[in-house]
Protein backbone atom coordinates (compact mmCIF):
# COMPACT_ATOMS: atom_id res chain seq x y z
CA UNK A 1 0.00 0.00 0.00
CA UNK A 2 1.57 3.18 -0.77
CA UNK A 3 -0.17 5.00 1.73
CA UNK A 4 1.64 5.07 4.57
CA UNK A 5 -0.64 5.20 7.55
CA UNK A 6 2.41 6.64 10.10
CA UNK A 7 1.60 9.47 11.66
CA UNK A 8 4.21 12.35 12.85
CA UNK A 9 3.11 15.42 14.77
CA UNK A 10 2.23 18.47 13.57
CA UNK A 11 4.89 20.39 15.19
CA UNK A 12 7.63 17.95 13.93
CA UNK A 13 6.44 17.91 10.68
CA UNK A 14 6.15 21.56 10.45
CA UNK A 15 9.69 21.64 11.60
CA UNK A 16 10.45 19.32 9.32
CA UNK A 17 9.34 21.20 6.01
CA UNK A 18 10.37 24.21 7.41
CA UNK A 19 14.18 22.90 7.53
CA UNK A 20 13.74 21.76 4.30
CA UNK A 21 12.49 24.67 2.65
CA UNK A 22 15.40 26.69 5.08
CA UNK A 23 17.72 26.02 2.05
CA UNK A 24 15.92 27.34 -0.77
CA UNK A 25 14.29 31.12 0.61
CA UNK A 26 12.78 31.82 -2.50
CA UNK A 27 10.21 29.20 -1.76
CA UNK A 28 6.65 30.78 0.73
CA UNK A 29 7.05 29.37 4.04
CA UNK A 30 4.20 26.04 4.06
CA UNK A 31 0.91 26.29 4.78
CA UNK A 32 -0.43 23.65 7.41
CA UNK A 33 -3.43 22.32 7.78
CA UNK A 34 -4.56 21.29 11.41
CA UNK A 35 -8.23 20.39 11.34
CA UNK A 36 -9.90 17.90 9.84
CA UNK A 37 -13.14 19.78 9.29
CA UNK A 38 -14.07 20.66 5.71
CA UNK A 39 -13.41 24.28 5.73
CA UNK A 40 -13.00 26.68 8.45
CA UNK A 41 -9.64 27.86 9.80
CA UNK A 42 -6.56 25.19 9.67
CA UNK A 43 -8.70 23.21 7.26
CA UNK A 44 -7.50 22.14 3.27
CA UNK A 45 -9.83 23.81 1.83
CA UNK A 46 -8.71 27.26 3.85
CA UNK A 47 -5.10 26.04 2.97
CA UNK A 48 -6.17 25.27 -0.93
CA UNK A 49 -7.45 29.49 -0.71
CA UNK A 50 -4.97 30.67 0.60
CA UNK A 51 -2.34 29.20 -1.92
CA UNK A 52 -4.62 30.07 -4.95
CA UNK A 53 -4.34 34.10 -4.37
CA UNK A 54 -0.59 33.71 -3.87
CA UNK A 55 1.75 34.66 -6.89
CA UNK A 56 4.76 32.07 -5.98
CA UNK A 57 4.79 28.32 -5.37
CA UNK A 58 3.14 27.10 -2.36
CA UNK A 59 3.14 24.05 -0.03
CA UNK A 60 0.57 22.70 1.85
CA UNK A 61 1.53 20.46 4.71
CA UNK A 62 -1.40 18.10 5.83
CA UNK A 63 -0.47 17.62 9.51
CA UNK A 64 -3.60 16.09 10.45
CA UNK A 65 -3.89 12.64 13.02
CA UNK A 66 -6.69 11.79 11.53
CA UNK A 67 -8.24 11.60 7.88
CA UNK A 68 -10.64 14.38 5.95
CA UNK A 69 -13.91 14.21 5.24
CA UNK A 70 -15.01 16.79 2.33
CA UNK A 71 -18.56 17.24 1.08
CA UNK A 72 -17.91 18.95 -1.89
CA UNK A 73 -14.31 19.46 -4.12
CA UNK A 74 -11.43 20.66 -2.99
CA UNK A 75 -10.34 22.93 -6.04
CA UNK A 76 -6.88 24.60 -6.23
CA UNK A 77 -7.68 27.76 -8.46
CA UNK A 78 -3.77 29.51 -8.76
CA UNK A 79 -1.56 29.51 -11.36
CA UNK A 80 1.64 29.30 -9.66
CA UNK A 81 2.79 25.30 -8.76
CA UNK A 82 1.19 23.85 -5.39
CA UNK A 83 3.09 20.72 -3.60
CA UNK A 84 0.53 18.85 -1.20
CA UNK A 85 2.41 16.88 1.51
CA UNK A 86 0.46 14.11 3.75
CA UNK A 87 1.83 11.61 6.06
CA UNK A 88 -1.25 8.78 5.02
CA UNK A 89 -3.76 10.92 5.41
CA UNK A 90 -6.54 9.90 3.58
CA UNK A 91 -9.19 12.43 1.75
CA UNK A 92 -12.72 11.09 0.94
CA UNK A 93 -15.90 12.08 0.48
CA UNK A 94 -19.53 9.64 0.51
CA UNK A 95 -20.74 12.35 -2.11
CA UNK A 96 -20.05 11.39 -6.13
CA UNK A 97 -17.53 14.13 -6.07
CA UNK A 98 -14.32 14.68 -7.92
CA UNK A 99 -12.07 14.95 -4.85
CA UNK A 100 -9.09 17.28 -6.00
CA UNK A 101 -8.84 19.38 -8.64
CA UNK A 102 -6.37 21.81 -10.28
CA UNK A 103 -8.45 24.16 -12.55
CA UNK A 104 -5.55 26.35 -14.01
CA UNK A 105 -3.35 24.25 -15.04
CA UNK A 106 -0.56 24.60 -12.48
CA UNK A 107 2.09 21.78 -11.50
CA UNK A 108 1.44 19.75 -8.69
CA UNK A 109 3.08 17.50 -6.74
CA UNK A 110 1.32 15.37 -4.04
CA UNK A 111 2.40 13.02 -2.15
CA UNK A 112 1.12 10.90 0.59
CA UNK A 113 -2.84 11.24 0.53
CA UNK A 114 -5.28 9.00 -0.54
CA UNK A 115 -8.45 10.40 -2.71
CA UNK A 116 -11.64 8.20 -1.93
CA UNK A 117 -14.65 8.23 -3.34
CA UNK A 118 -17.73 6.67 -2.13
CA UNK A 119 -17.15 3.30 -4.45
CA UNK A 120 -19.96 1.06 -5.20
CA UNK A 121 -20.43 2.03 -8.63
CA UNK A 122 -21.22 -0.57 -11.89
CA UNK A 123 -22.93 -0.33 -15.06
CA UNK A 124 -26.11 -0.63 -12.56
CA UNK A 125 -25.20 1.60 -10.30
CA UNK A 126 -24.39 4.57 -12.97
CA UNK A 127 -22.26 7.91 -11.09
CA UNK A 128 -23.44 9.88 -14.19
CA UNK A 129 -27.31 8.93 -13.85
CA UNK A 130 -27.94 12.48 -12.39
CA UNK A 131 -24.84 14.41 -13.68
CA UNK A 132 -21.05 13.86 -14.22
CA UNK A 133 -19.24 11.00 -13.09
CA UNK A 134 -16.82 12.49 -10.90
CA UNK A 135 -13.12 12.07 -10.11
CA UNK A 136 -9.70 11.05 -7.46
CA UNK A 137 -7.70 13.81 -9.16
CA UNK A 138 -8.08 15.98 -11.89
CA UNK A 139 -6.21 18.91 -13.55
CA UNK A 140 -7.20 20.89 -16.42
CA UNK A 141 -5.00 22.59 -18.32
CA UNK A 142 -5.59 26.42 -19.65
CA UNK A 143 -6.19 26.49 -23.49
CA UNK A 144 -3.52 29.62 -23.77
CA UNK A 145 -0.71 27.53 -21.80
CA UNK A 146 2.67 27.16 -22.95
CA UNK A 147 6.10 25.25 -21.91
CA UNK A 148 5.36 21.91 -19.65
CA UNK A 149 2.61 21.19 -17.28
CA UNK A 150 3.99 18.79 -14.78
CA UNK A 151 2.25 16.25 -12.05
CA UNK A 152 3.77 14.24 -9.48
CA UNK A 153 2.28 12.07 -7.68
CA UNK A 154 4.30 9.87 -5.02
CA UNK A 155 2.62 7.23 -2.62
CA UNK A 156 -0.95 7.99 -3.75
CA UNK A 157 -3.77 6.02 -3.61
CA UNK A 158 -6.93 6.81 -6.01
CA UNK A 159 -10.29 4.57 -5.22
CA UNK A 160 -13.62 4.48 -5.32
CA UNK A 161 -14.48 7.14 -7.47
CA UNK A 162 -17.03 6.71 -10.60
CA UNK A 163 -15.54 8.73 -13.38
CA UNK A 164 -11.46 8.47 -14.26
CA UNK A 165 -8.84 8.11 -11.19
CA UNK A 166 -6.80 10.49 -12.51
CA UNK A 167 -7.61 12.75 -15.24
CA UNK A 168 -5.04 15.52 -16.95
CA UNK A 169 -7.08 17.38 -19.61
CA UNK A 170 -5.72 19.62 -22.34
CA UNK A 171 -9.05 19.53 -24.62
CA UNK A 172 -10.98 21.59 -24.94
CA UNK A 173 -14.25 19.59 -24.83
CA UNK A 174 -12.98 18.44 -21.37
CA UNK A 175 -14.82 14.83 -20.68
CA UNK A 176 -16.51 14.75 -24.42
CA UNK A 177 -12.75 15.22 -25.88
CA UNK A 178 -13.21 10.82 -26.87
CA UNK A 179 -10.54 8.37 -27.11
CA UNK A 180 -8.87 6.78 -29.55
CA UNK A 181 -6.75 8.01 -31.93
CA UNK A 182 -7.19 11.24 -33.78
CA UNK A 183 -10.14 11.86 -30.95
CA UNK A 184 -11.98 15.16 -31.25
CA UNK A 185 -10.95 18.69 -29.66
CA UNK A 186 -8.38 21.42 -29.52
CA UNK A 187 -5.83 22.33 -26.75
CA UNK A 188 -3.17 24.64 -25.98
CA UNK A 189 0.72 24.42 -27.10
CA UNK A 190 1.92 22.98 -23.79
CA UNK A 191 3.04 19.41 -22.91
CA UNK A 192 2.44 17.16 -20.21
CA UNK A 193 4.93 15.57 -18.15
CA UNK A 194 3.29 13.18 -15.30
CA UNK A 195 5.76 11.50 -12.99
CA UNK A 196 4.55 8.71 -10.46
CA UNK A 197 5.88 6.42 -7.98
CA UNK A 198 3.93 4.12 -5.98
CA UNK A 199 0.75 5.45 -6.85
CA UNK A 200 -1.86 2.83 -6.74
CA UNK A 201 -5.33 3.29 -8.77
CA UNK A 202 -7.41 0.57 -7.86
CA UNK A 203 -11.42 -0.17 -7.60
CA UNK A 204 -12.56 3.19 -9.74
CA UNK A 205 -14.01 4.24 -12.85
CA UNK A 206 -16.73 1.83 -12.79
CA UNK A 207 -19.28 4.76 -12.74
CA UNK A 208 -19.54 5.34 -16.35
CA UNK A 209 -18.77 4.59 -19.70
CA UNK A 210 -14.88 5.03 -21.12
CA UNK A 211 -13.43 5.52 -17.69
CA UNK A 212 -9.87 5.12 -16.94
CA UNK A 213 -7.90 4.94 -14.43
CA UNK A 214 -5.45 7.46 -15.64
CA UNK A 215 -6.18 8.84 -18.34
CA UNK A 216 -4.15 12.26 -20.36
CA UNK A 217 -5.96 13.70 -23.30
CA UNK A 218 -3.48 16.00 -25.20
CA UNK A 219 -4.22 18.47 -28.19
CA UNK A 220 -2.65 20.77 -30.03
CA UNK A 221 1.52 20.86 -30.62
CA UNK A 222 2.44 19.50 -27.12
CA UNK A 223 3.96 16.30 -25.82
CA UNK A 224 2.70 13.19 -23.20
CA UNK A 225 5.81 12.56 -21.57
CA UNK A 226 4.34 9.86 -18.89
CA UNK A 227 6.62 7.84 -15.90
CA UNK A 228 5.61 4.65 -13.62
CA UNK A 229 7.49 3.09 -10.72
CA UNK A 230 6.05 0.85 -8.47
CA UNK A 231 2.34 1.65 -9.45
CA UNK A 232 -0.66 -0.48 -9.86
CA UNK A 233 -3.35 -0.16 -11.57
CA UNK A 234 -6.39 -2.69 -10.69
CA UNK A 235 -9.98 -3.28 -11.02
CA UNK A 236 -10.50 -0.71 -13.28
CA UNK A 237 -13.79 0.48 -15.42
CA UNK A 238 -12.36 1.51 -18.48
CA UNK A 239 -8.23 1.24 -19.41
CA UNK A 240 -6.29 0.70 -16.84
CA UNK A 241 -4.18 3.75 -18.32
CA UNK A 242 -4.99 5.79 -21.65
CA UNK A 243 -2.46 8.16 -22.96
CA UNK A 244 -4.91 10.09 -26.04
CA UNK A 245 -2.67 12.23 -27.83
CA UNK A 246 -4.51 13.50 -30.97
CA UNK A 247 -2.25 16.15 -33.17
CA UNK A 248 1.34 17.58 -33.67
CA UNK A 249 3.82 15.85 -30.76
CA UNK A 250 5.08 12.64 -29.00
CA UNK A 251 4.47 10.15 -26.53
CA UNK A 252 7.14 9.22 -24.20
CA UNK A 253 6.45 6.51 -21.49
CA UNK A 254 8.58 4.55 -19.77
CA UNK A 255 6.82 1.90 -17.25
CA UNK A 256 9.08 0.34 -14.42
CA UNK A 257 8.20 -2.48 -11.82
CA UNK A 258 4.17 -1.57 -12.42
CA UNK A 259 0.63 -3.93 -12.40
CA UNK A 260 -1.97 -3.76 -14.75
CA UNK A 261 -4.29 -5.98 -13.78
CA UNK A 262 -8.10 -7.01 -13.87
CA UNK A 263 -9.43 -3.48 -15.98
CA UNK A 264 -11.86 -2.69 -18.63
CA UNK A 265 -15.08 -5.10 -17.09
CA UNK A 266 -17.42 -2.26 -17.05
CA UNK A 267 -19.50 -2.97 -20.22
CA UNK A 268 -19.69 -6.45 -18.33
CA UNK A 269 -20.14 -9.05 -21.03
CA UNK A 270 -22.26 -11.24 -19.55
CA UNK A 271 -24.55 -9.03 -18.34
CA UNK A 272 -24.95 -7.16 -21.40
CA UNK A 273 -24.97 -10.54 -23.98
CA UNK A 274 -28.53 -10.81 -23.30
CA UNK A 275 -28.85 -7.27 -25.36
CA UNK A 276 -26.91 -8.64 -28.52
CA UNK A 277 -28.87 -10.05 -31.71
CA UNK A 278 -29.54 -13.19 -32.01
CA UNK A 279 -26.77 -13.19 -34.94
CA UNK A 280 -24.25 -10.78 -34.33
CA UNK A 281 -22.33 -10.84 -37.47
CA UNK A 282 -22.76 -11.81 -40.85
CA UNK A 283 -21.47 -10.87 -44.80
CA UNK A 284 -23.73 -11.04 -47.76
CA UNK A 285 -23.65 -11.03 -51.32
CA UNK A 286 -24.39 -7.27 -53.36
CA UNK A 287 -27.43 -6.37 -53.47
CA UNK A 288 -28.64 -9.31 -51.28
CA UNK A 289 -29.53 -7.28 -48.23
CA UNK A 290 -30.24 -3.33 -47.66
CA UNK A 291 -29.32 -1.75 -44.30
CA UNK A 292 -33.10 -1.75 -43.07
CA UNK A 293 -33.26 -5.61 -43.00
CA UNK A 294 -30.27 -6.15 -40.38
CA UNK A 295 -30.28 -5.15 -36.60
CA UNK A 296 -30.13 -1.64 -35.64
CA UNK A 297 -28.53 -0.49 -33.02
CA UNK A 298 -28.88 -1.65 -29.56
CA UNK A 299 -31.01 0.19 -26.97
CA UNK A 300 -32.47 0.07 -23.74
CA UNK A 301 -29.65 -1.50 -21.96
CA UNK A 302 -28.15 -0.41 -18.98
CA UNK A 303 -25.39 1.67 -20.80
CA UNK A 304 -26.12 1.81 -24.90
CA UNK A 305 -22.80 2.83 -25.40
CA UNK A 306 -21.17 -0.60 -24.75
CA UNK A 307 -22.11 -2.14 -27.91
CA UNK A 308 -20.34 -1.35 -31.38
CA UNK A 309 -22.13 -1.77 -34.47
CA UNK A 310 -20.16 -1.54 -37.09
CA UNK A 311 -21.94 -1.74 -41.08
CA UNK A 312 -19.44 -2.27 -43.96
CA UNK A 313 -22.19 -1.27 -47.66
CA UNK A 314 -21.40 -2.21 -51.22
CA UNK A 315 -21.35 1.25 -53.96
CA UNK A 316 -24.85 0.46 -54.77
CA UNK A 317 -25.98 0.93 -50.80
CA UNK A 318 -26.92 -2.93 -49.96
CA UNK A 319 -24.77 -3.91 -47.28
CA UNK A 320 -21.76 -6.06 -47.35
CA UNK A 321 -21.07 -7.02 -43.60
CA UNK A 322 -21.99 -6.30 -40.13
CA UNK A 323 -20.70 -6.95 -36.72
CA UNK A 324 -21.58 -6.33 -33.74
CA UNK A 325 -19.09 -6.38 -29.95
CA UNK A 326 -19.22 -5.05 -26.42
CA UNK A 327 -16.59 -2.24 -26.17
CA UNK A 328 -14.19 -3.65 -23.07
CA UNK A 329 -10.87 -2.22 -22.73
CA UNK A 330 -7.25 -2.76 -22.04
CA UNK A 331 -4.69 -2.15 -19.13
CA UNK A 332 -2.15 -0.12 -21.32
CA UNK A 333 -3.29 1.86 -23.79
CA UNK A 334 -1.64 5.10 -26.06
CA UNK A 335 -3.20 6.15 -29.08
CA UNK A 336 -0.80 9.02 -31.09
CA UNK A 337 -2.04 10.80 -33.94
CA UNK A 338 -0.64 13.59 -36.17
CA UNK A 339 3.12 13.83 -36.44
CA UNK A 340 5.04 12.29 -33.52
CA UNK A 341 6.29 9.22 -32.41
CA UNK A 342 4.91 6.67 -29.67
CA UNK A 343 8.00 5.78 -27.93
CA UNK A 344 7.85 3.43 -24.86
CA UNK A 345 9.86 1.72 -22.46
CA UNK A 346 8.65 -1.11 -20.55
CA UNK A 347 10.27 -2.70 -17.61
CA UNK A 348 9.82 -5.66 -15.13
CA UNK A 349 5.97 -5.22 -14.79
CA UNK A 350 3.38 -7.45 -15.02
CA UNK A 351 0.03 -7.22 -17.25
CA UNK A 352 -2.47 -9.59 -16.17
CA UNK A 353 -6.09 -10.54 -17.06
CA UNK A 354 -7.39 -7.55 -18.84
CA UNK A 355 -10.83 -7.61 -20.59
CA UNK A 356 -9.22 -6.74 -24.13
CA UNK A 357 -5.21 -6.08 -25.19
CA UNK A 358 -2.71 -5.88 -22.81
CA UNK A 359 -0.83 -3.51 -24.27
CA UNK A 360 -2.38 -1.74 -26.92
CA UNK A 361 0.11 0.94 -28.50
CA UNK A 362 -1.92 2.67 -31.89
CA UNK A 363 0.15 5.06 -34.23
CA UNK A 364 -1.32 6.75 -37.16
CA UNK A 365 0.26 9.19 -39.61
CA UNK A 366 4.04 10.26 -39.66
CA UNK A 367 5.57 9.20 -36.78
CA UNK A 368 6.78 5.47 -35.79
CA UNK A 369 6.28 3.09 -32.61
CA UNK A 370 9.30 2.52 -30.95
CA UNK A 371 8.59 -0.36 -27.80
CA UNK A 372 10.79 -2.05 -25.65
CA UNK A 373 9.93 -4.73 -23.35
CA UNK A 374 12.43 -5.91 -20.31
CA UNK A 375 11.34 -8.65 -18.35
CA UNK A 376 7.89 -8.48 -18.71
CA UNK A 377 4.80 -10.75 -18.61
CA UNK A 378 1.24 -10.26 -20.52
CA UNK A 379 -0.89 -13.23 -19.33
CA UNK A 380 -4.52 -13.90 -19.83
CA UNK A 381 -5.42 -11.10 -21.25
CA UNK A 382 -8.97 -11.89 -23.16
CA UNK A 383 -7.09 -9.95 -26.66
CA UNK A 384 -3.83 -9.92 -27.33
CA UNK A 385 -1.19 -9.47 -24.87
CA UNK A 386 1.38 -6.77 -26.50
CA UNK A 387 -0.25 -5.09 -29.80
CA UNK A 388 2.00 -2.30 -31.87
CA UNK A 389 0.17 -0.97 -34.53
CA UNK A 390 1.24 1.68 -36.96
CA UNK A 391 -0.63 3.52 -39.99
CA UNK A 392 0.70 5.74 -41.91
CA UNK A 393 4.66 6.96 -43.08
CA UNK A 394 5.92 5.83 -39.73
CA UNK A 395 8.09 2.18 -38.87
CA UNK A 396 7.64 -0.34 -36.16
CA UNK A 397 10.49 -0.69 -34.14
CA UNK A 398 10.21 -3.30 -31.60
CA UNK A 399 12.37 -5.63 -28.80
CA UNK A 400 11.17 -8.12 -26.64
CA UNK A 401 13.50 -9.70 -24.45
CA UNK A 402 13.22 -11.46 -21.15
CA UNK A 403 9.80 -11.81 -21.85
CA UNK A 404 6.60 -13.67 -21.89
CA UNK A 405 3.19 -13.87 -23.03
CA UNK A 406 0.99 -16.56 -21.66
CA UNK A 407 -2.28 -17.64 -22.35
CA UNK A 408 -4.19 -14.69 -23.78
CA UNK A 409 -6.87 -15.04 -25.93
CA UNK A 410 -5.37 -13.18 -28.82
CA UNK A 411 -2.06 -13.40 -29.85
CA UNK A 412 1.14 -12.90 -27.61
CA UNK A 413 2.72 -10.18 -29.02
CA UNK A 414 1.28 -8.29 -32.14
CA UNK A 415 3.92 -5.95 -34.67
CA UNK A 416 2.19 -4.43 -37.70
CA UNK A 417 2.08 -1.42 -40.07
CA UNK A 418 -0.33 -1.38 -42.74
CA UNK A 419 1.34 1.47 -44.69
CA UNK A 420 4.73 2.62 -46.31
CA UNK A 421 6.86 2.19 -43.02
CA UNK A 422 9.17 -0.62 -41.98
CA UNK A 423 9.10 -3.04 -39.61
CA UNK A 424 12.41 -4.05 -37.14
CA UNK A 425 11.48 -6.48 -34.55
CA UNK A 426 13.98 -8.26 -32.23
CA UNK A 427 12.94 -11.14 -30.32
CA UNK A 428 15.56 -12.48 -27.72
CA UNK A 429 15.23 -14.71 -24.61
CA UNK A 430 11.21 -14.93 -24.60
CA UNK A 431 8.59 -17.12 -24.06
CA UNK A 432 5.30 -17.70 -25.45
CA UNK A 433 2.42 -20.54 -25.32
CA UNK A 434 -1.11 -20.75 -24.96
CA UNK A 435 -1.78 -17.49 -27.01
CA UNK A 436 -4.91 -17.34 -29.38
CA UNK A 437 -6.07 -20.99 -28.31
CA UNK A 438 -2.22 -21.89 -28.92
CA UNK A 439 -1.89 -21.25 -32.32
CA UNK A 440 -0.14 -17.60 -32.68
CA UNK A 441 2.14 -16.71 -29.95
CA UNK A 442 4.44 -13.89 -32.24
CA UNK A 443 2.52 -11.92 -35.32
CA UNK A 444 5.06 -9.57 -37.51
CA UNK A 445 3.19 -8.01 -40.35
CA UNK A 446 4.36 -5.33 -43.17
CA UNK A 447 1.56 -4.93 -45.15
CA UNK A 448 2.22 -2.05 -47.46
CA UNK A 449 5.46 -1.14 -49.34
CA UNK A 450 7.79 -0.86 -46.64
CA UNK A 451 10.80 -3.22 -45.51
CA UNK A 452 10.44 -5.70 -42.79
CA UNK A 453 13.16 -7.80 -40.70
CA UNK A 454 12.26 -9.93 -37.62
CA UNK A 455 14.97 -11.77 -35.67
CA UNK A 456 13.84 -14.15 -33.05
CA UNK A 457 17.25 -15.49 -31.05
CA UNK A 458 17.17 -17.82 -27.67
CA UNK A 459 13.26 -17.49 -27.25
CA UNK A 460 10.38 -20.45 -27.21
CA UNK A 461 7.88 -19.34 -28.97
CA UNK A 462 5.53 -22.37 -28.29
CA UNK A 463 2.38 -21.35 -30.26
CA UNK A 464 4.03 -20.42 -33.98
CA UNK A 465 5.13 -17.42 -35.56
CA UNK A 466 3.66 -15.80 -38.46
CA UNK A 467 5.47 -13.29 -40.54
CA UNK A 468 3.83 -11.09 -43.23
CA UNK A 469 6.06 -9.50 -45.98
CA UNK A 470 8.99 -9.99 -43.41
CA UNK A 471 12.51 -11.45 -43.31
CA UNK A 472 12.03 -13.99 -40.54
CA UNK A 473 15.64 -15.02 -39.04
CA UNK A 474 14.98 -17.50 -36.01
CA UNK A 475 17.82 -19.08 -34.06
Amino acid sequence: MPVHHRRVTSTALAALVAGGLAAAPALAAPLLVTSTADSGAGSLRAALETAAAASEAQTIVVATDSDIMIETTLSYSGAAPLAVIGSGQIISSANNVTIFAVTQGADLTMSNLGLVGPGGFDIENRGDADGPAVKGLFVDVRDDQEGVVFVSLNSVLVSGVAGHGIHISDCTLADDCGGGSGGAGEGSPASIELALVDVVVEDAAYGRFDADGLRVDERGEGDIIFSAVGSVFAGVGADGVELDEGQAGHVIATVTDSVFEDNGGYCDPEMLAAYMPDVDEAEFEEGAVQEDAIPGPITGSPDDGCFEREVDLYDDGSVEAYEFAIDVDDGFDIDEAGPGDLDVTVIDSLMLNNLDEGFDFDEEDGGDIIAVYLGTEAAENTDDGYKMSEEGDGGVYGTAMYSLAMDNGGVGFVFEEEDGGDVEVVVLYTETSGNDDGELGLEVVQDDDGAGIASVMASDIADGIEAEGITLTSQ
